[in-house]
């Protein structure tokens, strides 16, 4: 066993109280295997990594890497990153080898190393050259081979795919896999963040699947395929459903009410109809990998966009598939205006914040932007916060419900609208 977590509870501090993000996590990670760790967009995944990897305390629960404690950043942990966070004032060689400067080994000793794991990612002959110069498979590519060149024993990958374009990630994922297989990393074992459903059954030996908030590991799912792996082979694709089926399993959360008044997920409204109508082309029902394979969508993609019309009362989610209700259904086939009135009667039935909001503005007509913020700080940490008001914001001006001033920076009231009830 390489690294363990018992018990992980993270919360970030906001106003009044703090905002659980996971409670309860217990994992393992074993020599020889891959791990990969999904769950839902802001279910605490990048959170959790950074834990382990040392860089952020857990409020409650420990971290062991190979029996002692972590409480701080160890040797034998690497970490590959979503974003490729490359100095760009240093060449690939200098970047590489930054972390083993920071070590304090030699000059020609780092040097070497660096080349050895450049030429290992497949970039050699690009060690002179500024990230500048770089595609961003190549900078990603710069990013294995940083943290490869400190030869970890348990590697810790960020969602280290998913900036690049689909050709490029795969390509790079093949070509790591490929050093895995091979026995040519130093590297004993690998814990990955996806929320790629497809990447996480092509690489990994077992899928972890964050579920509730706060998040804990809700479900193991093996995935005993031999490599390689063909995604239309029937057990690939079996195992694809089967994750898919654990990501909308429900759970009851236990949340005080005033968080349930914020929640919102990041939804635009034509991408939420443009999600309806295909449903509805479906016939009302749909398989949630096809759906996700006919639109384009990831994982991280696509259940905010679920998440949202079912709050609205337009779709239920249920054992990997996605159902219109009767009345997503009209509202996937109504009329543009006809859509703006039933979003707005929806949205004021079943979403609490909108329908506080609203009563505000019939009230006074206006609302400070900033009023709505403090309130919501509240209950959210700061980036939150401003998601879930421009969300509302978008939401609600589709819907008629209210105006916004961008000089002033204000909520209104549009015309019409003095008598609380939405348009129409």
């Amino acid at each position: 066993m390489l690294l363990v977590a018992k018990g992980i509870a993270k919360a970030y501090q906001t106003g009044e109280k703090p905002f659980k993000v996971l409670e309860g996590v217990d994992l393992e990670v074993r020599e020889g295997e891959i791990v990969a760790l999904l769950g839902r967009s802001g279910g605490g995944k990048s959170t959790l990594l950074r834990i382990l990897a040392g860089l952020i305390p857990p409020d409650a629960g420990e971290v062991r890497f190979r029996g002692r404690p972590v409480r701080g950043p160890v040797e034998g942990v690497a970490m590959v990153f979503q974003t490729f966070a490359l100095f760009p004032w240093l060449s690939v060689l200098e970047n590489v080898a930054l972390g083993l400067e920071a070590r304090g080994v030699p000059r020609a000793e780092r040097l070497q190393k660096a080349r050895e794991a450049i030429a290992l990612i497949g970039l050699k002959g690009f060690e002179d050259a500024l990230p500048k110069e770089l595609s961003g498979g190549m900078k990603q590519r710069v990013g294995f081979a940083r943290a490869l060149v400190v030869e970890p024993l348990v590697l810790l990958l960020d969602e280290a795919f998913s900036a690049l374009d689909p050709l490029t990630a795969e390509g790079l994922r093949g070509d790591f896999l490929d050093l895995w297989l091979a026995g040519r990393l130093s590297t004993q074992a690998v814990l990955l963040v996806t929320h790629n459903i497809e990447e996480a059954v092509a690489l990994a030996d077992r899928a972890l699947i964050l579920q509730g908030s706060p998040a804990r590991v809700g479900r193991e799912i093996p995935i005993p395929l031999p490599h390689p792996r063909d995604p239309s082979d029937p057990p690939f694709r079996a195992l694809v459903e089967e994750i898919y089926m654990a990501l909308t399993e429900r759970e009851v959360v236990e949340r005080h009410l005033e968080e349930e008044l914020v929640r919102l997920p990041e939804a635009p409204v034509e991408r939420l109809t443009s999600l309806a109508e295909a449903m509805a082309a479906h016939g009302g029902r749909v398989d949630l990998p096809l759906l996700a394979e006919e639109e384009g969508l990831e994982v991280d993609e696509l259940f905010p966009l679920l998440e949202a019309l079912e709050l609205l009362g337009f779709a239920r989610m249920e054992r990997g598939d996605v159902e219109l209700t009767p009345a997503g259904r009209a509202w996937a086939e109504a009329t543009s205006k006809e859509r703006q009135v039933m979003f707005a009667e929806h949205l004021l039935r079943r979403v609490p914040l909108m329908s506080r909001l609203h009563r505000a503005l019939v009230e006074r007509k206006a609302v400070p932007e900033e009023r709505v913020l403090e309130w919501l700080r509240d209950h959210l940490p700061e980036p939150e916060a401003k998601r879930v008001l421009g969300v509302i914001r978008e939401w609600g001006r589709f819907a008629g419900l209210l105006g916004y001033d961008d000089r002033a920076r204000t909520l209104f009231l549009p015309e019409g609208e003095a008598s609380g009830q939405s348009p129409g």
